[in-house]
């Protein structure tokens, strides 16, 4: 399988899932719970496929994320239990893809289940948390919000594939972060609003990036190494990915791809991904 293929459709995926953190919809869920707070909310919503469990191990499982960040949820069992989030989740998924008329028929819905749903039976959990959760979901009676169910199962395996390589490459938590502003993939600013780094572990990270040659002495801009690095990471989680996407080959990829392309779409035409400029989530 070309390895285009597979960042063809992992960047289908991560477009289709990404509305989910930002749209009022979920938000409004979540005000119904009592919690108002997007930190809180965003792990809650995000979290819920595991279970009740710590906030520590939401940690681990989101990697990227300060201590401080992930503890801003602890209370939110007690709000509502993780299966009346999952619900919540659903709705606000089902009420924001309604609300921007994403324009999938039903015969391009059952053609896009047809694909995905082999991929998804068909992977490998080993390893695999965020994604593993998220399959042992009972997927939701809408047919739309159902396909978006898996594509957020597969969304979350790659993730959890790239965690993998990110801690075989060395690549800390607050570090990663650091290197992937400094390619251009997320914003600074944000990154360090919703991540909750402080300034000191921030410089601390760029210091170790610049220590591995992969930030310039002053640890204001990428070097060509630390820019080929960055792209080594990606190209190893597509390989990781191959096996995922096997069930229904490159063509299959592809075609999947093309089909679940009009759910980004929709909500770029709504303005949902304006905020966040080159961020992701």
């Amino acid at each position: 399988m070309h390895p285009d293929a597979v960042r063809e459709a992992a960047r289908a995926v991560s477009a289709a899932h990404l509305f989910i953190y930002l749209v009022p919809e979920a938000a409004e869920e979540a005000a119904e719970f009592g919690v108002t707070d997007r930190a809180p909310r965003y792990f809650a919503l995000r979290s819920a496929a595991l279970g009740a469990v710590p906030w520590q191990v939401t940690l681990a499982a989101f990697y990227n994320f300060s201590p401080r960040a992930v503890q801003t949820m602890v209370g939110v069992w007690d709000a509502a239990p993780p299966a009346q989030w999952q619900q919540a989740r659903f709705r606000a998924a089902e009420r924001a893809m309604r609300r921007v008329g994403v324009p999938l028929t039903a015969d391009r819905i059952e053609e896009a289940r047809s694909l995905i749903d082999p991929v998804v039976a068909g992977a490998d959990y080993a390893g695999k948390v965020l994604a593993a959760a998220n399959a042992s979901v009972p997927l939701p009676s809408d047919p739309l919000t159902a396909l978006w169910q898996q594509i957020t199962v597969v969304r979350e395996w790659r993730g959890d594939a790239h965690l993998a390589v990110l801690a075989a490459h060395d690549l800390g938590p607050c570090d990663c972060l650091v290197l992937h502003t400094a390619t251009g993939g997320l914003s600074e600013a944000l990154t360090k609003a919703t991540r909750h780094w402080t300034e000191e572990e921030w410089a601390a990270a760029a210091a170790r990036l610049v220590a591995r040659g992969w930030l310039t002495p002053d640890g204001a801009a990428v070097t060509e190494s630390g820019r080929a690095a960055r792209e080594r990471i990606e190209a190893e989680t597509d390989e990781h990915c191959t096996a995922l996407w096997s069930p229904i080959g490159e063509a299959g990829a592809r075609r999947f791809a093309s089909l679940i392309a009009p759910i980004a779409e929709a909500f770029a035409a709504a303005g949902t991904f304006q905020a966040l400029g080159a961020a992701r989530p």
